[in-house]
């Protein structure tokens, strides 16, 4: 099985990054696709299958809460399993986004071995 991710984040510098470290998991992953903010992220939601998301929180036009909000109200996207990557770490946010049923939460800056435990871990994917 090959997955597909969607990256959802302003920066255009860390959409490449996650993209190239993604690629470089050698997980079987077939596509990456790529959203700047969360509007962007649901219309690509709404119309293409994806395995999991990561999304940055702090976003113009949807902020990457908004999105999951969003997510967990429709039945076809509520099950998509969402990782936040986000300099934001304070005990009581991270707390919050759990409550809303987040899979997993990464710091920026990360390491590209803990992309690649998180989608492990997610998905049950391996090398």
């Amino acid at each position: 099985m090959a997955y597909t991710i969607l990256v959802v984040d302003d920066s255009s510098i860390i959409r490449e990054v996650l993209e190239r470290i993604l690629h470089m998991t050698k997980l079987p992953i077939d596509s990456v696709l790529n959203a700047q903010h969360g509007k962007e992220a649901l219309e690509i939601l709404r119309n293409h299958w994806v395995d999991i998301v990561f999304t940055d929180i702090n976003m113009p036009e949807m902020s990457g809460i908004e999105l999951i909000e969003v997510m967990k109200k429709e039945s076809e996207l509520m099950d998509v399993p969402v990782v936040v990557i986000s300099t934001e770490g304070s005990k009581r946010r991270i707390a919050e986004l759990e409550a809303m049923g987040i899979a997993g939460y990464i710091r920026k800056p990360f390491k590209p071995e803990s992309i690649r435990d998180t989608i492990i871990k997610t998905l049950g994917a391996w090398e």
